[in-house]
């Protein structure tokens, strides 16, 4: 699996590289950032994937978000992968922001026309992190999850999937409950099909309900000017509510004024990451 350096900056005392690569899983050519902390210069460190939103590819978390200092300071690697196949030559894949390019919602695609490309589910938790530790000086055992939005809802079920797989989840502005939202329903009905039974496989709200394995400590930002908060895209308090039945720890953070932009995330990405950093370096 051979990757191609497309750039490379010094940052926080470390390096913040993006690679290209061919995916077997999505079967086309797919960017990915690395950012590089001082300490992965002599030692092996954890790594933190980082699943951006609707429309972003993987260049707005590491341009916007100034988590490179946090990393850094913690040591930990961040790796930020595209948000979807690109180029594919799909018949309708780049007529919608919030469906095909941009949008792929860290599903595996059962339908037609998608299914061949669409399988950022096993991407981002199979065929990216083996990549990442072939070529990276990492610690297979340590690594968390994190994400914004739509890559919220990545992050949320690549742990709630996978009980100890990842050490930490957290994330920014979640879509909860996609089976209630309409993202959620436009998105699995396309790439899952009409059976909605097949839709709980990806929905966090429903699969924290099952959920049994090591102890997940959540932590989740959300602002509370969000415009899609009140539109009812997210619904964070349906997935509160499973939890605190659960008895799986969420931390929920309403952060006044805040909105849906990289501005938010910005404001709070370090303490992400030192929780992140917590479970990661413990």
């Amino acid at each position: 699996m051979a990757l191609t350096q497309v750039s490379s900056n010094k940052c926080a005392g470390g390096f913040q590289k993006v690679f290209e690569h061919e995916s077997t899983e999505l079967k086309c050519k797919m960017k990915f950032a690395v950012y590089l902390p001082p300490k992965a210069e002599t030692d092996k460190c954890p790594v933190m994937y980082w699943l951006s939103g609707l429309t972003c590819t993987e260049q707005n978390f590491i341009t916007k978000s100034g988590s490179q200092l946090a990393a850094a300071e913690h040591g930990i690697i961040i790796v930020a992968p595209d948000t979807s196949p690109r180029g594919c030559g799909i018949e309708g894949e780049d007529e919608n922001w919030d469906f095909g390019t941009g949008a792929g919602f860290y599903v595996n695609s059962t339908q037609d026309p998608w299914k061949t490309n669409y399988r950022m589910y096993a991407y981002v938790t199979e065929e990216l992190p083996k990549l990442i530790n072939a070529n990276f000086p990492t610690d297979p055992d340590r690594m968390s999850v994190s994400g914004h939005s739509m890559g919220g809802h990545g992050a949320l079920i690549c742990a709630l999937k996978n009980p100890g797989k990842y050490k930490a989840v957290s994330a920014f502005a979640p879509i909860c409950n996609p089976m209630q939202c309409p993202w959620g329903q436009k998105a699995f009905a396309g790439y899952l099909g009409s059976d909605r039974s097949t839709w709980e496989a990806y929905d966090a709200t429903v699969l924290a309900a099952s959920y049994s394995g090591p102890q997940l400590d959540i932590l989740i930002d959300q602002g509370q000017d969000d415009q899609f908060l009140s539109a009812s895209q997210l619904l964070p308090d349906n997935l509160i509510a499973v939890c605190s039945e659960k008895k799986i720890p969420v931390v929920f953070r309403l952060q006044p004024g805040y909105d849906h932009s990289y501005f938010f995330i910005y404001s709070f990405i370090g303490d992400h990451i030192k929780h992140h950093a917590k479970y990661l370096n413990a």
